[in-house]
């Protein structure tokens, strides 16, 4: 097989060419040193994940499903929305019937002794999935709402749907959250992170987050899996809800799973570059000050500052009257 493209240029002859044919050999021997470090078979010999540019696609389309005349097509009128809808949510859940397929084909690949009918399963998830997205439309309502209540920036609520990074990241995290609930972690995974590569906004699927959830500015937050997160919480930039350190077992591998991740219970506002650590619970009604570096529960109430946390070294300050 030749892998050569016609190049004329005198330089590329007298240099014979840019060896490709000896780099694909090489890079043949490291997929194969790695597949046998990994005990990955090859008997399976097409591509076997989901597709990261199919997956962003379906989420856009959703997206427009769900706000038709805000994040669909420019040309829509409002006598089309439900054709356009149902045509859009016809074509994305198909889409996502053999991403899915993808995802539980893998898995049960490589399951030793599974016997799964992954078409039938995969249908399952999606409908489930379909059923829940007027679930999800309200959800966001409340979301959209807290973005503009809590902005005296914003005009409007159009103004926060069309433009506010916070948003995006939310209405992907519900839909990946959606997904992850259902068996699909590799699926919400990506949409997650294509929307972290949109916006600088890093929401875990996995994470728990109530109703009226605001991000503003967003750029830089990072919300770890297995945070809990109440209703009507605001969080700025650049704050971090994240693990205070990782088990390892004796090995020396990072054991996965576990609660590290912190609880911000109802009303909670978060200001820009804090980092809260650890399974730690902060009170309903608490106020968390720039760049506050906190790894212990705060009771209901509380207004943690970093001058606050000075006069408290043990990470707790109490509540501010």
């Amino acid at each position: 097989m030749s892998y050569q493209v016609r190049n004329s240029s005198p330089a590329y002859e007298r240099l014979g060419g840019w060896g490709v044919k000896a780099i694909v050999s090489e890079l043949r021997a490291a997929r194969e040193r790695w597949r046998t470090s990994q005990q990955r078979s090859l008997a399976f010999a097409v591509r076997e994940f989901p597709s990261r540019d199919a997956l962003k696609e379906i989420a856009d389309a959703l997206c427009g499903a769900l706000f038709p005349m805000r994040l669909g097509p420019s040309e829509l009128h409002q006598e089309g929305e439900d054709f356009y809808v149902g045509h859009t949510l016809d074509s994305a859940l198909n889409g996502l019937f053999l991403q899915v397929q993808l995802e539980l084909g893998y898995n049960h690949r490589h399951r030793e002794g599974s016997d799964v009918d992954v078409e039938e399963q995969a249908a399952l998830i999606v409908k489930d999935f379909a059923s829940q997205l007027p679930e999800l439309r309200g959800l966001l309502d409340t979301d959209v709402e807290a973005a503009y209540l809590g902005d005296p920036a914003a005009r409007n609520v159009d103004e926060v749907l069309l433009c506010y990074p916070g948003i995006q990241a939310v209405i992907y995290y519900r839909l990946a959250h959606a997904l992850y609930e259902r068996g699909v972690p590799l699926i919400a995974r990506i949409v997650s992170e294509v929307a972290h590569s949109a916006t600088g906004i890093d929401i875990h699927p996995g994470a728990q987050i109530g109703a009226g959830f605001f991000i503003d500015h967003g750029t830089g937050v990072v919300i770890g899996e297995t945070t809990i997160i109440g209703q009507r919480v605001r969080l700025y930039q650049a704050v971090t809800l994240g693990a205070k350190r990782f088990t390892q077992d004796e090995g020396g591998a990072l054991q996965k799973g576990g609660l590290r991740h912190p609880i911000l219970e109802d009303e909670v506002v978060v200001y820009a570059g804090a980092t809260i650590l650890g399974r730690i619970t902060i009170g309903r009604g608490s106020s968390i000050g720039g760049n506050v570096w906190l790894t212990r529960s705060v009771p209901p109430g509380s207004n943690v500052s970093q001058a606050s946390l000075q006069h408290d070294p043990g990470g707790v300050a109490r509540m501010s009257q």
